[in-house]
């Protein structure tokens, strides 16, 4: 019977060995197995089924395949001292799953720390337009920052850095818009002015045309007519040459002379004055009532 019972004890024992011994890999992982503490020798085992030493040995699993990860928005202000928030996604995974595991207690948090300073970083160093229109740029510095830092020492390879969201604030944005505005309405003017000198430049050659053979302008008058007429109004047009009119003009100017000028009366001059006594004597001024009056009485 205690035979029975130490048999029964001991294939217990093996199972729960064997269960704890056995490891299942799944295809994106890879293992690897601490011996008393320490890196085994073999260090990373693949996709499959595993056996370990039971109590000895410890199986740590890592994934491989490639995480997204959000990187939060960040203030900063760019060269051109403008303040901006700029959020963006990294793209990353591990190519050695040791380093991952024994050099950096959590590489993924360690990650997102470092995107967030290099963000930071890479805003300070670029201008508001470099961030707007040459975001293959920015990915790509802001890509090998977080990857020298990452790779050599964590075993962790950045595939792909975006930014997301440039925010800009709402002064920004009015004074944008009010640029792209007047951009547009300069151009829409370039484009009206250059039509209306292509059109001159037309009009100059047909009437250059027209002046060749003056029954192509009462020809040009008469349609012009035809289209006023094909409207329903009450206008009405009496076509005049216009060589008529300089005719009766011409008339006119030769019919009305104009006055002659009156000639200005000669001014007799006073005879030249050669010495004080050739000066004629004033004559004696008459008194005036009033003191004529007065006189006596004083």
């Amino acid at each position: 019977m205690e035979a029975v019972v130490l048999l029964a004890i001991l294939i217990f024992v093996l199972l729960m060995a064997a269960s704890t011994g056995i490891r299942v890999v799944q295809q994106f992982e890879q293992g690897v197995v601490f011996r008393f503490g320490r890196v085994h020798i073999d260090r990373v085992r693949t996709a499959g089924l595993r056996v370990i030493i039971p109590i000895v040995d410890r199986m740590q699993k890592v994934n491989m395949q490639v995480v997204a990860m959000g990187v939060p928005g960040q203030d900063g202000i760019t060269q051109d001292n403008v303040s901006v928030r700029v959020d963006a996604v990294v793209y990353f995974r591990v190519i050695d799953p040791v380093k991952a595991i024994v050099n950096v207690q959590n590489y993924g948090h360690a990650v997102s720390q470092v995107a967030q300073t290099s963000l930071r970083s890479v805003i300070g160093k670029a201008d508001m337009q470099q961030l707007l229109g040459e975001r293959d740029t920015i990915n790509k510095a802001l890509r090998e920052i977080i990857d020298e830092m990452t790779e050599g020492p964590w075993g962790v390879r950045i595939e792909r850095v975006e930014i997301k969201d440039v925010s800009l604030p709402e002064g920004m944005k009015r004074s944008m818009a009010r640029q792209a505005e007047a951009e547009r309405e300069r151009r829409a003017r370039i484009i009206h002015a250059d039509g209306e000198y292509q059109a001159s430049k037309r009009l100059a050659a047909a009437a250059h045309e027209l002046s060749k053979d003056p029954a192509s302008l009462q020809l040009r008058l008469l349609q012009t007519v035809t289209d006023v007429a094909a409207e329903k109004n009450s206008t009405l047009i009496m076509p005049l040459p216009v060589e008529m009119l300089r005719f009766f003009d011409k008339m006119a100017g030769e019919a009305a002379p104009a006055p002659a000028a009156a000639e200005p009366e000669p001014v007799e001059e006073p005879p030249a004055i050669e010495s004080v006594e050739d000066v004629p004597p004033v004559g004696e001024v008459e008194p005036s009532p009033i003191e004529a009056t007065t006189k006596p009485g004083v």
